[in-house]
């Protein structure tokens, strides 16, 4: 077995000496295109034998064990020729009639581009990578953890409100949610997939006989409409084992949201949309009036309500700027909570997405088909000995234990409170509140601190009046 972090670390001091590879963002493009099409030969190898009369829609000049499989093969300069001036265009040019098989090999390499340069660094690439067997069960569970930690260096992921959902969270939501096989699952915004993966995680058990894996493999789906994060999503969910992984390049948001119909409803919306991005010019005309906006998390929050069926469930995580905006955001709150039951938000600390972004977060969950009476908070308490977290020490999925005891049994104690949907009328449908028993602290420190002010403002004030007498005598 090959050692896969030592081929991984080496991939990637290999493409450092490459001038034509800038950045983190090129580096991992760069590594994750080549690594699906290694991974995409080794499942051909599997689909030749399960699949009767399976053929490849890869011309078969253009097949990965053609042209890579040699360690001496192509290299320098006739290499990057073929690269650049065959397989690529081969590649974007595939006829996607042909098979599924097509249509994801389109898909991944439409907007997929070859940024190195050197011929000979690029077989060295080449070389290390067919050292990994894909499909080996014990190595392609090991890349899996490892695809984690490739995903965690996309250090440009926080520059547009977009970044990566930490693997805790995702899996607390998922498991909240308990999807149950056959029901319809969709990630509208799913980056790189990690709520995907999650829920094919949870669903696993549920898998007996091989129409259970169809209906598995039918029944989850995501759409996410930035090449890069497309393309890590279908390479991480054939890792987790999907032959034709539904995960389809666009934005659910050009879209008339009128268009929506019976048919597009869904069972379980879980996802993390990016939030503080705004979205083309004209992109909130597709939305009725009151809830037009070029804020994408707000747009996306109107179109779940939309897209779910009666009873269907959501977990979604939004910013504490759509819980106490006003204007759009105040009807886009009386629509969840007239349309559906906003039954639990887990307020989450500060620092849950370091070091993308430092804003206030919270965690949705509710269905569809019932008006709100009651929203129960939850705030989410940092481990003891911690303040904050880091790159090094994010949260973690034990964390959750706390919620998980509490969520069937529901009573109210330090951390959890409730609030009934005629308060937050009152408030203007403002969500922002606070745990009372903080604020009761908060008020009880403040005059405190007020006092101790005070006294060291008067004690400050006798020394002057001091030194303004010595003065005047």
């Amino acid at each position: 077995m090959s050692n896969i972090t030592t081929n991984i670390k080496g991939i990637r001091d290999i493409m450092r000496k490459d001038t034509g590879v800038d950045g983190d963002a090129q580096r991992i493009s760069q590594m994750v295109w080549m690594l699906f099409m290694k991974i995409f030969a080794d499942k051909e190898e599997e689909w030749e034998i399960t699949i009767d009369g399976y053929e490849s829609p890869i011309p078969k000049e253009f097949k990965w064990q053609n042209w890579a499989a040699d360690d001496e093969g192509k290299t320098g300069d006739e290499l990057m020729e073929f690269i650049n001036n065959e397989l690529f265009p081969a590649l974007k040019d595939l006829d996607i009639t042909i098979s599924p098989q097509a249509q994801i090999i389109r898909s991944v390499f439409d907007d997929t581009y070859n940024y190195m340069k050197n011929g000979t660094l690029f077989r060295q690439v080449i070389n290390v990578i067919n050292e990994i067997d894909f499909n080996s069960t014990t190595e392609s569970h090991l890349f899996n953890d490892l695809y984690e930690t490739i995903l965690k260096e996309l250090q440009s992921a926080g520059s547009s409100g977009e970044y990566y959902t930490p693997r805790a969270v995702t899996q607390f939501m998922v498991d909240m949610i308990n999807p149950q096989l056959g029901e319809s699952i969709l990630d509208p915004a799913c980056g790189t997939g990690g709520f995907l993966t999650c829920t094919i995680d949870h669903l696993r058990e549920q898998v007996k006989t091989p129409k259970d894996r169809h209906v598995l493999q039918t029944s989850i789906r995501g759409i996410e409409k930035k090449p890069l994060p497309h393309l890590l999503c279908t390479t991480n969910l054939m890792l987790h084992g999907f032959d034709l992984p539904a995960v389809r390049r666009d934005n659910l948001l050009s879209k008339p949201y009128a268009d929506w119909g019976a048919k597009d409803k869904l069972d379980i919306i879980l996802t993390n949309p990016p939030f503080g991005g705004v979205e083309e010019d004209g992109t909130e005309t597709n939305f009725p009036k009151k809830f037009r906006t070029k804020e994408t998390a707000d747009l996306f929050l109107a179109l779940i309500i939309k897209l779910l069926k009666n009873n269907g469930r959501c977990a979604i995580v939004l910013p504490d700027g759509t819980l106490f905006g006003e204007g759009m955001k105040t009807r886009l709150k009386e629509e969840l909570l007239t349309k559906c039951n906003l039954h639990t938000i887990v307020r989450l600390p500060l620092g849950v997405f370091n070091p993308y972004t430092n804003i206030n977060t919270n965690v949705l969950f509710f269905e569809k088909g019932k008006p709100t009476k009651d929203v129960w908070y939850y705030q989410h308490q940092y481990p003891a000995g911690v303040k904050n977290y880091n790159k090094t020490k994010p949260i973690n999925i034990k964390e959750f234990d706390a919620e998980k005891t509490w969520w069937n049994n529901r009573v109210k104690n330090d951390f959890a409170w409730k609030v009934s949907i005629d308060e937050i009328k009152n408030r203007n449908y403002n969500l922002d509140i606070k745990n009372p028993i903080d604020q009761e602290q908060e008020e009880f420190e403040s005059s405190e601190v007020i006092l101790k002010k005070l006294s060291e403002s008067n004690k400050i004030v006798d020394g002057l009046l001091s030194k303004i007498k010595q003065i005047l005598n």
